[in-house]
């Protein structure tokens, strides 16, 4: 799969190494001469010099016949860029942004970018994790079918603690996918599984009930 990287600092390097592993057609644009030097000497010749946000430069990349861009620049306003000109002009599949601030995730999906990667958001939703008030971390939503999938770890003090997943009242359209107990790795959740303090549980549900989720696994 032919796929294009915007931004070759340390995660276009990683993310293009990684891909090459893979097997994939990799091509990482950077303007950076520094940059280039670093990526070319470790993967040799997979990197273009130019602006990803120019449509020129994606043009002379072959951008048409790319599977995949991911945008990784340090800036939020250039990787939105790179993946709208690769979207609308040469009508790229799956364009991905990387983005530092939360709040630009909303203006990223309204312009149609297809995903985006938010570290901030996702080492707060850690931090949070680790806070008896915060158990539930949202990890991906599935485009197209209105649901998201969800960790919720088990406090100790949960009155789902000793209860079995068949006895469990979940939201509606809400499923329980896997569960990880510390001590036994992840189970399949049988519906005479009994739920253990610190389980961490993967489910499905709609974004709008992760509150009557959280109530139903961790609630006290």
């Amino acid at each position: 799969m032919y796929t294009i990287i915007v931004g070759g600092g340390d995660v276009g390097h990683y993310l293009a190494r990684i891909l090459l592993g893979e097997g994939h057609e990799i091509l990482v644009i950077e303007k950076d001469s520094r940059q280039i030097d670093l990526v070319s000497e470790e993967l040799g010749d997979v990197v273009m010099r130019g602006d990803g946000c120019e449509a020129r430069v994606l043009e002379e990349a072959g951008t048409a016949r790319a599977a995949m861009l991911i945008a990784v620049t340090g800036h939020d306003e250039d990787n939105l860029v790179a993946c709208q000109v690769a979207k609308h002009k040469f009508n790229v599949p799956q364009t991905i942004a990387r983005i530092k601030n939360p709040t630009h995730k909303a203006l990223f999906e309204k312009l149609g970018i297809d995903a985006t990667v938010c570290s901030t958001e996702l080492i707060l939703a850690r931090i949070g994790f680790e806070l008896p008030s915060h158990p539930i971390v949202p990890l991906i939503k599935l485009r197209g079918q209105g649901l998201e999938v969800v960790e919720v770890k088990i406090p100790a003090k949960s009155k789902m603690v000793g209860t079995d997943i068949a006895s469990i009242q979940l939201p509606e359209r809400s499923r329980i996918a896997l569960i990880i107990r510390k001590d036994k790795g992840p189970l399949i959740p049988f519906p005479d599984i009994v739920i253990a303090a610190e389980d961490e549980i993967v489910a499905v549900a709609e974004p709008g009930s992760q509150e009557k989720l959280r109530d139903a696994l961790a609630g006290k």
